[in-house]
Parts: C-alpha cells; sequence; structure tokens
C-alpha cells in the first residue's frame, strides 16, 4: 500500500516524535527518500528542472574531460584493464561526450569497464539509452570496483550530498538543527556546545555567529576512493562550486523551478545544495599519499585543455551554429558565469602529472 503521507508530512512526524534532528539527516531524508527525494523521484535536468550543468550546455565540456582522462590513462601505459567511474552521471552527457572522444584511442575502450553511480531510477534509464553501447555497470556502492586503475569524474556531486552546520557562541560551537516551532519546520541549535578542540584548526580564530559547514559523506567517498586509487593508481577529478581552504561561511542553498526557495519548504520537491570544502577532501586524500593539485577553477582547467580551440574548430565545421558555440564558451569559461565560480579538484597517484593544471601546484 502507498504511503498516503507527503516527504514533508514524514519529516514533521518523526520531529513532533523524537525531537530535532541535524541538518545532514534532513538533507538525506529530501534528496534521498527511497520513495519521495529529489534524487529518486523525476529528472531534475534542464530547462523543466531545476539547474543545468556544464554538459548540458555543450559538447565541448564532456569532450574536454574525455581527452583528460585518455591522458592519464596513456601516462600508466595505457593498462589493459581499468576503471572509470562516475559519480551522479546525470542524464550521462558527459560521460557520452566524453567516450566518444577517448573512442579514437586505440585500445582505451577495450580496456575500460564503466561504471556509474546513480540513485534516480529516471537518470538511469537516459544513461541507459546513452551509454548502453559501452556497457555500463551501476553500483550501489561507490568503492565497488575492480583491482585495477581507476579513474572517477564527479561533476556537480559532492555539492550535493549533506552537509552538517555548527554555529560559533561564546562557549563553543553548537549544531544546527531541524525542528518544529508553532507546528512548522525551523531551524535551531543543539544546546550542548562542542569544545573548540573538536572543531579543525583552521577555525580558531572564529567569531560569535559565523557557521562552519562540513560533509561527513564527502570525506567517506573521498576515503573510499583515495584509498582504490592509493591501492592501484588512478585519480579523481571533482568539479564544482567550493573552496580551497576549509573556512567559516554558510553556503546551504534550494533552488526550485531555477529560483531560489526556503530549504525548509518542500522537503523532496526542492534541489538542495552547499559548496564544497575542496580543502578538506585534499586533506583526506593528502593522509592516504595521495598528490592533490592546486585548485583551478574551471575556466583555466578548460582553457588549458583547449576549450577555445575546440569552440573554433566546432565554429568552423558548423558555421550555422557560431553564435551558439560562442554562448555557450561564454557560459562555461567568463568570469560572469561559471568559469570562476567552479573550481576543479584533483587528487592522484603520484606517478601521474594531470594536463590542465599548474606543473608548479601540485603538493602533498
Amino acid at each position: 500500500m502507498a504511503d498516503p503521507h507527503s516527504l514533508g508530512e514524514i519529516i514533521d512526524m518523526q520531529l513532533s516524535q523524537t525531537g530535532p534532528m541535524s541538518l545532514a539527516t534532513y538533507m538525506s531524508l529530501a534528496l534521498t527518500h527511497p520513495r519521495s527525494g529529489y534524487y529518486t523521484g523525476t529528472d531534475p535536468l534542464g530547462a523543466k528542472g531545476d539547474f543545468i550543468t556544464a554538459p548540458e550546455i555543450s559538447q565541448m565540456f564532456g569532450e574536454l574531460v574525455g581527452f583528460f582522462i585518455v591522458n592519464l590513462w596513456q601516462q600508466l601505459d595505457q593498462p589493459k584493464s581499468f576503471t572509470l567511474l562516475e559519480l551522479g552521471p546525470g542524464r550521462g552527457t558527459l560521460m557520452q561526450d566524453a567516450l566518444r572522444v577517448a573512442a579514437k584511442a586505440e585500445g582505451f575502450l577495450d580496456a575500460c569497464h564503466l561504471q556509474l553511480f546513480e540513485t534516480n531510477p529516471a537518470l538511469k534509464a537516459q544513461q541507459a539509452e546513452r551509454l548502453g553501447k559501452y556497457n555500463p555497470y551501476w553500483a550501489d556502492e561507490v568503492d565497488a570496483v575492480a583491482d585495477d586503475p581507476l579513474f572517477v569524474v564527479a561533476n556537480e556531486f559532492f555539492d550535493a550530498l549533506p552537509i552538517r552546520q555548527f554555529v560559533k557562541a561564546t562557549d563553543g560551537w553548537h549544531e544546527r538543527q531541524v525542528g518544529l516551532r508553532d507546528g512548522k519546520r525551523a531551524f535551531g541549535l543543539n544546546p550542548t556546545p562542542i569544545p573548540e578542540a573538536a572543531m579543525p584548526i583552521e577555525l580558531a580564530n572564529a567569531r560569535p555567529g559565523e557557521i562552519y559547514e562540513v560533509s561527513l559523506a564527502a570525506a567517506e567517498i573521498m576515503e573510499k576512493l583515495g584509498r582504490r586509487i592509493a591501492a592501484h593508481q588512478g585519480a579523481l577529478l571533482a568539479i564544482d562550486y567550493g573552496y580551497a581552504t576549509t573556512q567559516t561561511g554558510e553556503t546551504l542553498q534550494a533552488v526550485r523551478n531555477h529560483a531560489f526557495a526556503d530549504p525548509l519548504e518542500a522537503p523532496g520537491e526542492i534541489d538542495l545544495s552547499a559548496h564544497v570544502d575542496f580543502g578538506g577532501l585534499g586533506k583526506v586524500a593528502g593522509e592516504l599519499g595521495l598528490t592533490v593539485e592546486r585548485l583551478s577553477t574551471q575556466r583555466d582547467f578548460l582553457g588549458g585543455l583547449g576549450i577555445v580551440e575546440r569552440a573554433t574548430a566546432l565554429a568552423k565545421a558548423n558555421p550555422g551554429q557560431i553564435d551558439t558555440i560562442a554562448a555557450a564558451l561564454k557560459r562555461l569559461v567568463d568570469s560572469t558565469e561559471m568559469g570562476t565560480l567552479f573550481k576543479v579538484f584533483c587528487a592522484h597517484s603520484g606517478n601521474l602529472e594531470p594536463i590542465g593544471f599548474p606543473s608548479s601546484g601540485s603538493a602533498k
């Protein structure tokens, strides 16, 4: 029998029975509830959804990611078997464009085991349609991969993982929670303070009122995949909005129909996200012995891979689409669009030198 309650009603019942929950718990329910979660329902992408990702803007984005992966594979002397894992593949557009380019490298497709980590049934169907000829495997666990070199692509994945928020007070840090106030969902603080010693050293000088966000889920995924990469070689490439060093600041946002919304208003019907602490991910990767490239902007990364030259070639081959190609290029790399808002993170085994990053930027 179908559950007659909306996700909001289910959450409210839980709050009334067990009390306030962490923001991470609320986000997990809102985004991935098995029946009513935002990412387990309909297709959230595109003009009819709540956001448009870079691969949907232009084929150039996925093509350059494909070139990036092929170069890494070649640096490893073209292993005869490796796993290419995409986290949150959306409609499969990025990987479709990437593999179209990668297929030109002799032996790449024969060696590639394509693996996809996805929870949305509607998106899985589109991924199967676009990528079926590559025989993809949908994994239930991010690290359920073979003992082979591993290349991971994560475009706008880490920002959608649940976060916890902590607010600095005069007696320490207090976790922000979601509870009920006058029968309506509202934010509040756990009354029990967390000692300063339990918080990252970067927050030592935080002032009362400042907010710290942390995604334990992101750190766990980085740790799991990082261990596989450290043991068998490879790299993880993540493209998202975020910041280079652990810091304070509130970035939680809700989007519905391409407009900002109240994050507590309609769980399951709105997209919830937060900027990625790439400094935190880098710390996890570094502790596993991986090399972490200096964080780049999407503009510099795509520019280093030749997006301007690719746009010129596309325009020459498709003179009727010159304006469309120029607009897509601007949206991807211009500083007023996605160019500097989106950052590019790469952690990899030490025998690799990823292209698209400053050669002097690597650090353990």
